[in-house]
């Protein structure tokens, strides 16, 4: 049975750090007196409002939670954190429908990073700031930020993280898990910290600073500016955004061992980071080759743009310092399977991940042998320990499962009328939560607001499944998930 009291007490406590979010927000829209102080005071106020009584709802909790019960809280979680977020842009009038602002913040929660804001820089900064920060609490996890900072607050804190976390082998660092979540957090912050520092170094003020580093950690792509990263005009920022959105798509754990440890070779030994490393070294080759011979580009640009956008896509991060539409067509498959592909499980990147690509390479290769010698029993190893078969049919069933819902979706959207290249990336874009999109109509450096109504709630849906890896949320939709038994 559903424990309905410690999900309302859990939706309740998430709330009130929403409106602490929004707090530092208000800071911001202060100290730069603008026009969004209103709307953000009520939104805080409205958000403790809401955060009571859901805590009131689930007073005498007994703080237990099952899988059904982790599987809820997490996609209610994200999808209520969502709806509360489009207050500071409903009352400020900054968007005028609430299909528009449920699509704009679930994309930054879950660092998607689409926008149908035509016009960013003309946005006060304390909202600019409120989408930077939607995505870097996004990045590692609404809940996960949750279990590190309030550890005793769900029993079932590691069904949660399973519920949220990326990737099918879920590693971990300590024991309990809260130590590992401050850990991973440890190392997200310090990143961020570095990284703003850098920016700001490089040339960037501190605004500018401080929002592209929350989203280049997040790999979420929100800008500041219109022309994104390419409104700096600086070879030397592209290639510190390049650097890290590449370390952010990396495994924060194995990151977390490697800084700890000082052994870098353990980094190159890991079987998921080689293969992320390579995709990134063979299509920015690819790509920069293409661009020297058909676009006439320069060596040093053509290596520069084609290895941001190959990181950016990849990572699912979705920055831009060059409208990939005006590229030769084939460097448009090589960015649609960076898209579909993502960087490793454990970042803050979305999409296929590595590892799972890894595990297909491994599970074609045994194939392979398993037709030379039938009767060979051929295990299938990731970093020493072998994947149960259990996995190995999970596996299958998620690539069904995309690219069933990815055949669905884009069929829905060409049936609307948008053309096929766009309605494609779109959904590839969406349910990887990467951001840019490919095509005419709608390109990498476009908005999404010219989307009909239903085309942004389904990519909204997208995106939230995405986030949570496809079955978190389909299971809730399941007959057998609503059984008591």
């Amino acid at each position: 049975m559903i424990n309905y009291r410690t999900i309302y007490k859990v939706i309740g406590s998430l709330l009130f750090i929403e409106a602490a979010l929004m707090l530092s927000c208000l800071a911001m829209a202060i100290y730069y007196a603008e026009d969004d102080i209103m709307a953000f005071l009520v939104s805080i106020i409205a958000t403790l409002f809401f955060g009571f009584v859901f805590r009131f709802m689930g007073r005498n909790s007994d703080n237990t939670m099952g899988r059904r019960d982790a599987c809820l809280v997490v996609s209610l979680s994200w999808a209520i954190f969502s709806a509360i977020g489009t207050m500071p842009f409903m009352i400020g009038g900054y968007l005028h429908s609430f299909t528009d602002a449920y699509f704009e913040t679930m994309s930054g929660f879950t660092t998607t990073g689409a926008t149908i804001i035509d016009d960013v820089e003309a946005l006060p900064h304390g909202i600019i700031f409120w989408r930077s920060l939607t995505q870097w609490i996004g990045g590692l996890g609404i809940v996960f930020f949750t279990i590190a900072l309030l550890p005793s607050l769900v029993g079932g804190s590691v069904k949660v993280f399973s519920a949220e976390a990326t990737g099918p082998i879920k590693s971990k660092l300590h024991p309990k898990l809260s130590t590992s979540a401050k850990a991973i957090w440890a190392v997200y912050i310090t990143l961020s910290v570095a990284c703003t520092l850098c920016y700001k170094f490089l040339g960037m003020g501190w605004f500018d600073s401080l929002n592209y580093s929350m989203t280049s950690l997040a790999t979420g792509g929100f800008s500041t500016h219109n022309s994104s990263v390419e409104f700096f005009h600086s070879p030397a920022i592209e290639y510190a955004v390049t650097f890290f959105c590449f370390i952010s798509g990396v495994n924060f754990t194995l990151l977390y061992f490697t800084a700890t440890k000082l052994k870098i070779r353990q980094l190159f030994r890991n079987s998921e980071f080689k293969l992320y490393l390579w995709m990134v070294l063979v299509f920015t080759a690819f790509i920069m080759i293409e661009l020297i011979m058909r676009n006439q580009y320069e060596l040093e640009k053509a290596f520069r743009v084609a290895i941001f956008q190959v990181v950016s896509f990849i990572t699912t991060t979705g920055l831009f310092s060059d409208d990939a539409a005006r590229w030769p067509h084939v460097t448009w498959v090589i960015l649609a399977f960076c898209m579909f592909m993502g960087a490793c499980s454990g970042s803050t990147s979305g999409g296929f991940k590595c590892i799972r690509g890894v595990m297909l390479l491994k599970v074609i290769r045994n194939e392979f042998k398993q037709l030379l010698h039938p009767n060979a029993i051929l295990p299938l190893k990731i970093g020493g320990v072998n994947v149960s078969t259990q996995k190995r049919v999970t596996l299958l069933a998620f690539l069904t499962v995309t690219l069933v819902m990815c055949l669905f979706c884009a069929f829905s959207m060409i049936a609307a009328g948008i053309d096929n290249t766009n309605a494609i990336t779109i959904t590839l874009s969406a349910l990887s939560n990467v951001g840019p999109t490919l095509g005419i109509e709608i390109g990498p450096t476009m908005s999404w607001a010219q989307l009909p109504g239903f085309a942004k709630w389904l990519c909204s849906v997208l995106m939230l499944m995405g986030r949570l890896e496809i079955f978190t949320v389909l299971v809730i939709f399941t007959p057998a998930f609503w059984n008591d038994r």
